[in-house]
């Protein structure tokens, strides 16, 4: 009977340290998996995409604006038009930035969301761009999320695909933003990249994102990785929906550091194409 007793007990401690490398306890207390490298891989033909082949104004059926001014949350200076800030022709979108009094503000721009009519958990995401240049510019392709299931921002969660700013304009950034690790603390996980011809040549600018990890690309060279701790949302709140950001910013905590030269308007962020592609579960 001892060695019954002892044999199940043997495995009772067997199992539970099997238990214990396959799970953690997040911060609420319930267990979760802890996340593994699948090898994960993605569809060849995009599930989203916009490759700009019309004329005038962004497809509709893909964008929405953001419009107004108030500094959005980083002091900026521009105001938000859905007028003709964003154009698109020849085949390429321009997103620019103008020197010109609206409202109040000084500057005008455009951002473009694709909230409502594209929005995704999990996937590769790869935009085609040609970066503006000059002090006080702040372009950025980027993802949020569609629903703040978690809270406001930063709790759920920031994607930087690429952000770049005008005073230093061939260092490119990719950034992730969360409860733990955000710009309010100058805690973000972050990686940069100089590019020589960011701004006089389009370059793919790419992040995949699956439930392990969160990859940056810039010509499907790698230089970013932040993966999931299995701590729960504070670390890892990508694990909803989130949409697409397209955007140049003025001023600004960081795009205006180092001033403003108002010599260099107008600034335009050039995009040859979108292209989302699923991820294979």
């Amino acid at each position: 009977m001892k060695a019954i007793i002892k044999y199940g007990f043997a495995i009772l401690i067997a199992i539970t340290a099997i238990s214990c490398t396959q799970e953690r306890v997040v911060p609420n207390g319930v267990a979760a998996p802890v996340p593994e490298d699948k090898d994960y891989q993605f569809e060849t033909t995009p599930v989203w995409s916009d490759e700009f082949d019309n004329v005038g104004a962004p497809d509709a059926s893909k964008w929405n604006y953001n419009v107004g001014a108030g500094g959005w949350g980083n002091n900026e200076l521009q105001y938000y038009t859905s007028d003709n800030n964003a154009v698109v022709q020849d085949g390429k979108l321009s997103i620019e930035a103008r020197k010109e009094n609206k409202e109040g503000s000084s500057y005008t721009s455009a951002r473009l969301i694709s909230k409502g009519k594209g929005d995704f958990k999990y996937g590769r995401f790869e935009i085609s761009a040609k970066l503006p240049t000059g002090r006080g510019l702040w372009p950025a392709i980027w993802l949020l999320s569609s629903d703040n299931s978690y809270g406001n921002w930063p709790n759920s969660g920031e994607i930087d695909i690429m952000e770049q700013v005008g005073f230093d304009p061939l260092n490119i950034h990719c950034t992730v933003h969360n409860n733990v690790y955000n710009g309010q603390r100058g805690n973000q996980k972050s990686s940069s990249s100089i590019v020589a011809s960011a701004v006089s040549d389009f370059h793919t600018y790419r992040v995949d994102w699956t439930p392990y990890s969160i990859k940056g690309f810039i010509d499907d060279v790698p230089y970013f990785e932040y993966t999931n701790d299995g701590q729960g949302y504070t670390t890892w709140p990508y694990d909803k929906n989130f949409y697409l950001i397209l955007n140049v910013a003025v001023g600004g905590n960081w795009g205006g550091a180092n001033g403003i030269d108002d010599t260099i308007f107008p600034g335009k962020l050039e995009i040859d194409y979108v292209r989302v592609y699923k991820l294979i579960e």
